[in-house]
């Protein structure tokens, strides 16, 4: 048995009256669900927000499911062990919430027909395997043009994880947001290869601002970079959830992920017997992309533009890749009235004008 499992949701079947002692009532079958997370589940960051999406599958569905997690899961060949492991713990239901956990999934998945399996931020999928990820940049946009109204010396810096799509992906609309108020920016990263050390992110966030940037964004998962910030009297954006608390002044909002929408939809089509391998992408309008509350001492038309801006979003009327948009060498690669393809948007590896310095 994991070391790790969560106190389960039990119902008790109760009996009919002793005049029938052959017919018992039985309670249907629960459903067992599994959670494999790549970070520690603490109090914020991006498996701290799976881990309230879980919570909100067993509020939702009562004595119906049961669920389990184990947290800190490397990704390779360890998160394969545990998906196994899950699978003989009676899983019949497995979401693994990180981008290194694809290989894994697709290999245990053609092992195991009859277990279903989502995975997130991937682009694998098999009959028994669905994918989801977030338009995490439409949040990253309203990031990026709070920035742009707020930074002082017009120096951006990103505490990025990894060179995969979904992340350059937000640093790009980040920086399109803020270019969109403020032409005169620009934009540097430091590449840490982990989504959540606090060490390194501390460290990554020094350095940017040993470079000049005033105003922080990160991709990475710990408070650090807030609270660095607010030791330094900067500002800062969190990620993946609410970090007001970890810098107070700093903090002048954050793109936080609502990942139990989501998890209440595919449960219930399980439960329902209509679930199907899907490729999912949810963003502001489904209520999976939210904001973290604005500062106070935001200007009020910063508030407004933002405001305006994300229920633009919302009913599609703005579009945060919308042209005309030039890459980083000056050309233009997205004409005016245009928009970058969807499918070209899940592929991104280019940057835009305003980022200074090469991808890893």
């Amino acid at each position: 048995m994991l070391n790790r499992r969560q106190i389960l949701l039990t119902s008790g079947a109760t009996a009919l009256p002793i005049a029938v002692p052959f017919a018992r009532a039985q309670a249907p079958a629960k459903l067992k669900v599994g959670f494999i997370y790549p970070g520690p589940i603490a109090d914020s960051g991006w498996t701290y927000q799976h881990d309230l999406g879980r919570k909100m599958v067993e509020k939702e569905f009562g004595a119906r499911v049961e669920t389990v997690y184990v947290e800190k899961v490397p990704e390779g060949a360890d998160s394969e062990r545990v998906i196994r492991q899950l699978i003989q713990d009676g899983c019949k239901m497995i979401f693994t919430t990180s981008f290194g956990f694809m290989d894994p999934t697709i290999k245990v998945a053609a092992d195991h027909p009859n277990i279903v399996f989502e995975h997130c931020s991937g682009y694998k999928t098999a009959k028994n395997v669905g994918i989801y990820q977030t338009r995490f940049y439409e949040g990253a946009y309203l990031l990026g043009t709070v920035a742009g109204k707020m930074t002082k010396n017009n120096t951006l810096g990103y505490v990025a994880p990894f060179p995969i799509p979904e992340v350059i992906r937000n640093f790009n609309a980040y920086v399109l947001g803020a270019k969109s108020v403020n032409p005169k920016i620009t934009a540097k990263s430091v590449w840490i290869n982990s989504w959540y050390d606090p060490t390194k992110e501390r460290e990554a966030a020094q350095t940017l601002i040993n470079q000049g940037a005033d105003t922080l964004y990160q991709n990475t998962d710990s408070t650090a970079v807030v609270q660095l910030a607010e030791s330094k009297k900067l500002y800062a954006f969190g990620q993946d959830s609410d970090m007001t608390r970890f810098g107070p002044n700093a903090h002048l909002t954050g793109n936080v992920l609502n990942w139990g929408v989501y998890y209440v939809h595919k449960v219930r089509e399980m439960l329902d017997g209509k679930w199907k391998s899907e490729d999912t992408k949810w963003g502001m309008k489904e209520g999976i992309v939210q904001l973290a509350p604005l500062n106070p001492a935001l200007p009020k038309d910063v508030v407004a533009l933002v405001e305006q801006r994300r229920k633009g979003i919302i009913d599609g009327s703005f579009i945060p890749f919308a042209g005309p948009i030039k890459d980083q060498s000056g050309k233009i690669v997205v004409a005016a009235g245009k928009s970058v393809p969807e499918d070209e948007l899940w592929k991104m590896k280019w940057y835009v004008d305003g980022i200074v310095g090469k991808q890893p």
